[in-house]
């Protein structure tokens, strides 16, 4: 079977900027996402090629470690794109799985996170639109504690 996508986006209320320099900078992830990321670990110079290894809380309940492999990186267009090496899911067994997250401008303090997911399972069959949007929710719920930690902190990524 081929891959399947799901798409969706999300309102920001911070800047495009300030938003793509935190993703950028994964070694602020446990700051920014308290209580979620316990540490990062990064193999590489951050373009295409670099791994990240995300340590999660255990506490969070979504696995222990999420890698990724940077596809693209165009601080351009603020796309990026990730291959997912490792990662604990609730959906099914994944045989692939990959993102790609394109942040555009809407004001100067607001912009919207565009998502699309790739994935396949390894048994061929296609996720319900429950679980493709469990998928869709775990992304947007840490980009909504990215977006709440520079809120309270505005002087942070400016």
């Amino acid at each position: 079977m081929a891959p399947a996508f799901v798409s969706d986006e999300r309102a920001v209320t911070v800047s495009v900027e300030r938003l793509w320099k935190v993703c950028l900078d994964v070694h602020s992830l446990p700051k920014v996402c308290a209580g979620f990321i316990d540490a990062v670990e990064v193999e590489g110079n951050g373009g295409p090629g670099t791994i990240h290894i995300m340590k999660l809380n255990p506490a969070a309940d979504a696995g222990s470690v999420y890698k990724t492999k940077i596809v693209v990186c165009d601080s351009a267009t603020h796309v990026l794109k990730a291959e997912v090496l490792e990662v604990k899911s609730k959906v099914g067994n994944l045989k692939s799985h990959s993102t790609e997250t394109k942040l555009e401008a809407t004001g100067d303090a607001s912009c919207v996170a565009k998502l699309t997911v790739e994935y396949e399972l390894k048994d061929g069959a296609s996720l319900s639109p429950e679980q493709e949007k469990m998928i869709v929710d775990g992304y947007f719920s840490m980009l909504q504690m990215i977006e709440a930690y520079l809120v309270a902190h505005p002087a942070e990524y400016a």
